[in-house]
């Protein structure tokens, strides 16, 4: 198993996966977190749902003036294009990625990854977490998080993937 890899998380302004509202990605070498990015990204028509709001505070006055999804894909397509992805909920997040791209014409196969990416949630609940939520995960193992802060998720889903790959390669 690799230590090296990219961690990413989104929010989402709606329950459609379209709807990225923030994106943060952690970028690991050889188990070293070298690299991080974080942006808001304003949704399709700037348009939130009151329960995501609710979820993330994330607001419509927060990401009138930032970009559509496009104006920051060469950020993103940097740091995953041929990389291991690992997510918390990695078929969530993946979804998120192929959606959006595909709503804004953006071809999903350039970036070059895996069917399926690591999943820190399966990898947890597999260890016996209940639940392996990732705030549960994190209290856990006393790993800081600001649940719902994408770069936050990022930066925790790493330190999980990490704290794996390493109970799993000690002797």
């Amino acid at each position: 198993m690799s230590t090296t890899f990219t961690a990413i998380d989104f929010e989402t302004a709606t329950g459609s996966y379209h709807s990225v509202c923030a994106v943060g990605i952690v970028t690991v070498e050889q188990g070293v977190i070298t690299d991080s990015f974080y942006s808001l990204v304003q949704p399709p028509d700037n348009y939130y749902s009151w329960r995501n709001i609710e979820v993330h505070g994330i607001r419509p006055e927060d990401t009138r003036n930032e970009p559509l999804f496009p104006g920051i894909f060469a950020e993103i397509k940097n740091r995953l294009q041929g990389r291991m992805v690992v997510a918390h909920n990695e078929s969530f997040d993946r979804n998120v990625l192929q959606k959006t791209m595909q709503y804004y014409g953006l071809d999903y196969s350039d970036l070059q990854l895996p069917f399926r990416w690591e999943c820190t949630c399966k990898i947890y609940r597999a260890k016996g977490y209940k639940p392996a939520t990732l705030s549960a995960c994190c209290r856990h193992l006393r790993i800081e998080l600001k649940h719902h802060e994408a770069l936050s998720d990022a930066r925790a889903c790493a330190h999980l993937f990490l704290k794996h790959h390493t109970e799993n390669t000690e002797v």
